[in-house]
């Protein structure tokens, strides 16, 4: 395991050992103790997620608000998406920053996400499973996001509008300034 700490004050990424042969390959997504070793985290996730999506879906920008904040340890199983990752931490040297990582189900990296941020992907493959391991339930009452063509983050998702696939929550994510107040 190799972990590389991002742009993102706390946000991790990790590339997992891949063992192939004739057969095809084994890696070990997660291991407690080699995650402890290797990032000093003692995480206890607590929930495990799957989503499945075609190409030109969108999910995101989520989180849960206080005092249900996530941290996640997020990978692609299947296809290939553009991840990104927004620091929503007002203590953090960070703070309103973000990040965009092409993430491959064949690179075998994966990426943790401390509590306080945001997180989206789009989707860049025909088919896409993402997993993610969360250290929180999640609560309905505590979902909350940022639209994610948010004029002041300005991300370039390297897809135009009329491509890019939503659902009805997400199309009604509020800016990033109304997060500020």
């Amino acid at each position: 395991m190799e972990v590389i700490e991002t742009e993102l004050q706390g946000c991790l990424l990790i590339t997992n050992r891949i063992f192939k042969d004739e057969r095809g390959n084994f890696r070990q997504t997660y291991s407690k103790k080699e995650f402890f070793s290797h990032t000093g985290l003692d995480i206890d996730f607590v929930q495990d997620n799957l989503s499945f999506s075609k190409k030109g879906v969108l999910r995101g920008l989520h989180f849960q608000t206080p005092p249900y904040e996530q941290a996640k340890l997020i990978q692609v199983i299947k296809g290939r998406v553009l991840d990104v990752i927004v620091d929503l931490r007002a203590e953090s040297e960070t703070f309103g920053k973000f990040i965009c990582l092409t993430l491959d189900a064949d690179d075998s990296k994966s990426v943790f996400i401390p509590k306080g941020m945001a997180h989206g992907f789009l989707t860049l493959s025909d088919e896409v499973c993402f997993h993610y391991k969360c250290d929180e339930f999640y609560r309905p009452d505590a979902e909350s996001g940022i639209a994610y063509d948010d004029q002041d983050l300005n991300i370039d998702w390297g897809y135009r509008k009329e491509e890019i696939i939503l659902s009805e929550k997400d199309k009604k994510l509020p800016s990033f300034k109304s997060f500020l107040k």
